[in-house]
């Protein structure tokens, strides 16, 4: 067991982990951050994804350690601190984004990584961007008039495909 120290959603957190130990595994299990989503274990699905020093990774691809020291975000992190949605889980809401929600945690959190590198990105944009995050629900459709709406653009005139 290796000691493994880093800063999550503003706090200060340890724990002892095994070396193969994931940092979802360790999310969820040893801090009880159950609202990172796991469904493939191989980086396929984007579920899983947090921001890690700010760049946005899946914790199944990346051990506990290698964030030792690192500043981590998960979804839980994304709300205000009385509970209120931050703008991109709000417009998630509005413009029904999300049906059965396993794949919403990794799509917010891979919105407002994308929307801090590119804060009106096109829907080409979004659409590439969210490549790596699969929903089996939705088709895609809200969930990119989510993120354009977002940005502060209208996302009206986004077609179904």
């Amino acid at each position: 067991m290796t000691q493994v120290s880093m800063t999550v959603n503003g706090k200060s957190v340890s724990g002892d982990v095994e070396g193969r130990t994931l940092l979802s595994s360790f999310l969820r299990d040893h801090l009880s951050l159950t609202g990172t989503h796991v469904g493939c274990d191989t980086a396929q699905c984007g579920a899983c994804v947090v921001h890690v020093n700010g760049e946005a990774v899946k914790s199944c691809n990346m051990l506990a350690l290698e964030a030792d020291g690192a500043e981590v975000g998960t979804i839980e992190g994304q709300s205000g601190p009385d509970g209120s949605l931050n703008v991109i889980q709000q417009a998630f809401q509005d413009h029904h984004g999300l049906q059965c929600g396993f794949c919403t945690p990794g799509m917010v959190m891979s919105a407002a990584a994308l929307l801090k590198d590119n804060p009106r990105p096109t829907e080409a944009e979004i659409r590439k961007y969210l490549e790596g995050n699969l929903c089996r629900c939705t088709g895609y459709h809200n969930i990119v008039k989510a993120i354009m709406a977002a940005s502060g653009q209208d996302a009206s005139s986004i077609a179904a495909e």
